[in-house]
C-alpha cells in the first residue's frame, strides 16, 4: 500500500503562482510513475502531469504546457507540481497519484493509489 498527501492549495488571482507537494510512504518502491490529475465540478477527473520515477519522461495536458511543472525529490518521497500562470479555468480539486505499471498514461484507471486532494481556486 501505498499512502499519499497533498498540500499546498489555495486561492490566487489569475496569473498567480501555487506549488503544490504531495508526500508518498508505504511501499513507495513499486511505484513506477507520480501523476497530477484535477476534478472541477461537473466534469471528469482529467490527467495534469505525470513523470516516471527517475524523472526521465515526463508528459503535460495541453492545456497546461508551458505553465506547469511536476517534479520529483526521491530522497523526500514528494512529488511537486509548480503551476505558474494561473487561470480561472485550472480551478479544481488536485489529486496526487502513483501507478504501479511500467507505463501509466493519463487514464486514471492506470493509477492504483491517490491522495485526498487539494483545492485550487484561481478567481479575481
Amino acid at each position: 500500500q501505498v499512502q499519499l498527501v497533498e498540500s499546498g492549495g489555495g486561492s490566487v488571482q489569475p496569473g498567480g503562482s501555487l506549488n503544490l507537494s504531495c508526500v508518498a510512504s508505504g511501499s513507495t518502491e513499486f511505484t513506477r510513475w507520480m501523476g497530477w490529475f484535477r476534478q472541477a465540478p461537473g466534469k471528469e477527473r482529467e490527467g495534469v502531469a505525470r513523470q516516471v520515477n527517475r524523472g526521465t519522461i515526463t508528459m503535460y495536458a495541453d492545456s497546461v504546457k508551458g505553465r506547469f511543472t511536476i517534479s520529483q525529490d526521491n530522497s523526500k518521497n514528494t512529488v511537486y507540481l509548480q503551476m505558474n500562470s494561473l487561470k480561472p479555468e485550472d480551478t479544481a480539486m488536485y489529486y496526487c497519484a502513483a501507478c504501479v505499471r511500467q507505463y501509466c498514461t493519463f487514464d486514471a484507471a492506470n493509477f492504483d493509489y491517490w491522495g485526498q486532494g487539494t483545492q485550487v481556486t484561481v478567481s479575481s
